[in-house]
């Protein structure tokens, strides 16, 4: 006898807890609803009405409780406005990160009030794309490019961005857009940070993102960072504004390293559980002040 839909997903949060998932009826809700084409509010009023377990439930929930990521599972992680793809060799996006997000557009809207037009804007190390697509869909004047090492998370990232206008490069953070050198007005990261004996406890981030999207280098994690601000630095127009996501713990390290490199007004961010995980900067500016080096002319090209 084929179990209905509310005895299928009461069982579903039952395995999935005891598998030690905390958001156990959120998952069992959300694979019914990838196997159903609803949503999970839509999911729960299937099961008030007594619809039947959708076919391929089980064998989708023995997965999740192996601890397979449901993004994995589904194919899709929602980040803030967006449904991006997503799969295996591509770190899935955080909600940590939407903070980093918000911090870009602000910075980007105030500075299209103050008369940028069209600014330019650099995500280093995009993975998923989830950054830079988020940038381009919200500040749809701006002039968004990203770079991505991994081959694979390259093109996921090429998937997530199409239609969107944005320039995506396959190379390394360090070297990557010379020909933008001083002339952008953002440049946004989420690098790897994580130092080599901090392993992540959860499972799912230990067996499934990869290792290229996790381990920032050197003792303290902070070598891909530190590259990261260098280039930052080389691609900043006099003015322009610098924002990283990093670990809770990195705050300081990551705040004296912006200041020793010159940046200016040096502050944290904290994500949405109040944690310390982004510090922005900015570079000071000229003597003709922010505006100078990234506005376009009257032509319509940007200035040098």
């Amino acid at each position: 006898m084929n179990r209905s839909l509310g005895q299928a997903v009461r069982w579903a949060e039952q395995v999935l807890a005891e598998a030690g998932i905390d958001a156990a009826r959120t998952d069992a809700l959300l694979l019914a609803g990838h196997l159903m084409g609803l949503s999970r509010g839509e999911v729960e009023a299937r099961a008030i009405i007594g619809a039947d377990e959708p076919a391929g439930y089980a064998e989708l929930v023995a997965e999740r409780a192996r601890r397979i990521p449901l993004q994995h599972l589904t194919g899709v992680a929602h980040f803030r406005y967006l449904v991006l793809a997503v799969g295996p060799g591509v770190f899935v996006p955080r909600p940590e990160t939407e903070t980093v997000v918000q911090a870009v557009v602000d910075e980007l809207r105030e500075q299209l009030a103050a008369g940028v037009h069209r600014p330019h804007v650099v995500d280093l190390g995009t993975g998923s794309g989830a950054i830079a697509a988020s940038v381009a869909h919200e500040v749809p004047q701006a002039r968004v490019h990203a770079v991505e090492l991994s081959e694979t998370a390259h093109a996921w990232a090429a998937e997530n961005l199409r239609g969107t206008r944005t320039e995506l490069v396959r190379g390394d953070l360090r070297t990557a857009f010379p020909e933008l050198d001083g002339r952008c007005d953002v440049v946004v990261s989420n690098p790897p940070y994580i130092p080599p004996d901090a392993v992540p406890r959860e499972p799912e981030a230990r067996e499934h993102d990869p290792d290229l999207a996790l381990y920032g280098g050197g003792e303290d994690g902070l070598d891909l960072p530190r590259a990261a601000l260098a280039s930052a630095v080389r691609l900043l127009r006099p003015g322009g504004f610098f924002v990283m996501e990093h670990a809770e713990v990195q705050a300081g390290a990551v705040a004296r390293a912006l200041r020793a490199a010159g940046f200016v007004d040096v502050v944290g961010h904290q994500d949405l559980t109040g944690r310390d995980r982004a510090t922005a900067g900015r570079r000071p500016a000229g003597p003709q002040g922010a505006q100078e080096g990234g506005q376009e002319t009257a032509t319509g090209e940007v200035g040098e």
